[in-house]
């Protein structure tokens, strides 16, 4: 019983996982990255963009920007898990 109780909840919180999976794009719009960033011209912030520009080929960026969202680092601080911090980061990155 104990085992079958377990594996369901291990099951459960999988699953849970899999469902709160969200695009980088929908991560932006549901944190509000949107009310100071615009893809392609600078808001309050710089355009997602430009951002991308200035860290293109830099490995380690998309963990240092992730950090920075996360720490408020130079930037609001942004409550998100870390797969949602991911997801934003290589969603920006992604942007041309």
């Amino acid at each position: 019983m104990k085992t079958t109780l377990l594996a369901l909840a291990v099951a459960g919180s999988f699953a849970a996982g899999l469902v709160h999976a969200q695009s980088g794009a929908d991560v932006v719009k549901a944190k509000g990255c949107l009310n100071c960033h615009e893809l392609d011209k600078k808001k309050v912030g710089p355009a997602f963009k430009d951002v991308a520009a200035k860290y293109k080929g830099d490995k380690d960026a998309q963990g240092k920007l992730a950090e920075k969202l996360k720490e408020g680092k130079g930037h609001a601080k942004i409550t998100a898990s870390d797969a949602e911090l991911k997801a934003a980061v290589g969603y920006v990155m992604s942007t041309k």
